[in-house]
């Protein structure tokens, strides 16, 4: 692959290029060439680095679909020119975007790297140096055909190298804020980058990247708990233009034998909104067929997600819903792996 030498850093926001108010004592973003002023070692990466800063830039809790798609649009018009891209991002909504980007950067063959901190980057304890400078690095990452190491979107944190869509935010304090509790590291950052290559996704590098920027963010996420009320429910699943939604049940895929959960939830099949069973813990995989009130819900049309985390499955039912009209087509592709997002049984194929 003919090689640029030149990364493209994403700056939308977060903790990272954060300062002070001098008023309230709250932080909030200050423009790029702030962050840089901080960063001397910049001058002594062996890539080049262009930026691209959003204005002004955003808390990631204002992240939306939208943005996801002006994320993608931003990489696609400007995938030629670059061997990977970093993206600076808040961590709280992190996770969410890594998982959604991984399902509309189709054939993706070049690095895109998530990264923030959780401390500013002008304070002196900071994360955000290390964090920032590795992914430049490991975007920049290259075999010696020059294809890149990691093709994959991915989250960079505290030394580790993670899938973006299996990826959580586990700490809102510690500088480890995220791991992928189903899937191992991709690489992990001590003296050397430790690549586990095996595990990282192999594209066709042969066949161009395709964008996609159309979500249909129709969908919603349902926990379950003890004392859930019928009417409560009721009123959610029958939201008009609902399309789908993730349940979050308990262990590995059980939910109340409760003949009203039941009978609104094969309503809702039937009428075309699908249902994703997740589970609750952050370790694990759903198995509908383990006990009964996993049976139940199988009869009642729920699909199993797997050892999907909430964010990648949500993400992927709006980029699924976006391109499908046909309710089983959208059920099937949910229980394959598109993007290394789930991990299938032996007994299940992805066709």
């Amino acid at each position: 692959m003919k090689r640029t030498n030149k990364v493209l850093l994403i700056y939308t926001g977060g903790t990272i290029g954060m300062g002070q108010n001098i008023k309230t004592g709250a932080l909030e973003p200050l423009d790029f060439h702030h962050l840089v002023e901080n960063v001397p070692e910049f001058e002594l990466i062996q890539t080049d680095v262009d930026v691209y800063q959003f204005t002004p830039p955003i808390d990631s809790s204002d992240m939306t679909p939208t943005m996801w798609a002006k994320l993608v649009t931003i990489i696609s018009e400007r995938y030629e020119h670059y061997d990977g891209f970093v993206i600076l991002h808040g961590t709280d909504t992190m996770a969410y975007t890594a998982s959604a980007l991984s399902f509309m950067l189709e054939n993706l063959t070049k690095p895109v790297v998530l990264t923030g901190s959780q401390l500013p980057i002008g304070v002196l304890r900071t994360d955000g140096k290390e964090n920032l400078i590795s992914s430049i690095e490991l975007a920049s990452a290259h075999h010696e055909d020059g294809t890149a190491i990691v093709p994959e979107v991915c989250i960079y944190f505290n030394g580790r190298l993670l899938r973006g869509n299996r990826s959580t935010k586990q700490n809102a304090d510690g500088f480890n804020a995220f791991d992928s509790f189903n899937f191992p590291h991709l690489c992990d950052a001590g003296v050397n980058f430790t690549y586990h290559e095996h595990l990282i996704l192999k594209p066709n590098f042969k066949k161009p990247m395709v964008p996609h920027t159309h979500l249909d963010p129709h969908v919603m996420a349902l926990s379950l708990f003890p004392g859930l009320q019928e009417d409560i429910v009721q009123q959610i699943l029958e939201v008009p233009n609902l399309r789908g939604i993730v349940m979050r049940s308990y262990g590995s895929g059980n939910a109340p034998q409760t003949p009203w959960l039941t009978h609104l939830l094969s309503q809702a099949a039937e009428r075309g909104v699908i249902v994703v069973n997740v589970s609750q813990c952050v370790w694990g995989n759903v198995e509908m067929s383990r006990y009964d009130n996993g049976y139940q819900l199988q009869n009642a049309g729920v699909v199993s997600g797997y050892d999907s985390t909430v964010e990648a499955a949500l993400a992927k039912l709006m980029f699924l819903q976006a391109q499908y009209d046909d309710y089983a087509t959208i059920c099937q592709k949910m229980k394959q792996s598109i993007a290394g997002e789930i991990t299938l049984p032996p007994n299940v194929t992805m066709n």
